[in-house]
């Protein structure tokens, strides 16, 4: 199996598949929501694909199948991060039918492969249950000196 990069005539399949990702992974999106992130999604991926967002895709039939993303950011430099250049792996997504066969993996290999050659010190990911063994059997490990922790703008995202 071959996991590949998307590139920009993808952008309407990674919308759908962000999408699907987002109401797996966070149940009902309120319809005012999910019509904003459909709408903004595009103009983000055309910005950002293949510059600091690369998104790792499996195809069966020329349609995607299964998906990764990772983000690129510089930080300061620390002894975590000697050169400052992290990534952060985002949205592992594969289509329900399309589970247990190894997709996840070939894309992951395939991103942190990229990430080697990208020079990247350091790739984070926030691991659910379903997916901490995958992370773990391609050398992900747990760091727990750090609680995981966020802050929300209580104004909505829409200038409100």
């Amino acid at each position: 199996m071959y996991a590949e990069t998307a590139e920009i005539k993808d952008i309407p399949s990674l919308v759908t598949m962000r999408m699907e990702y987002l109401k797996e992974d966070h149940g009902h999106i309120n319809e005012e929501d999910e019509k904003l992130i459909r709408e903004r999604l595009p103009e983000y991926f055309k910005t950002h694909l293949c510059k600091d967002l690369f998104c790792f895709v499996v195809r069966q039939k020329e349609e995607i199948v299964s998906c990764a993303f990772l983000l690129i950011t510089e930080k300061p430099m620390s002894p975590s991060f000697l050169n400052g250049r992290t990534g952060t792996v985002l949205n592992v997504y594969t289509k329900p039918e399309n589970r247990r066969k190894g997709y996840a993996k070939a894309i992951l290999q395939q991103l942190l492969f990229t990430a080697e050659q990208k020079e990247l010190s350091t790739v984070e990911l926030k691991a659910t249950d379903d997916g901490y063994s995958l992370y773990k059997s391609i050398g992900f490990h747990d760091e727990n000196q750090y609680h995981h922790m966020k802050w929300k703008n209580p104004k909505k995202q829409t200038g409100e």
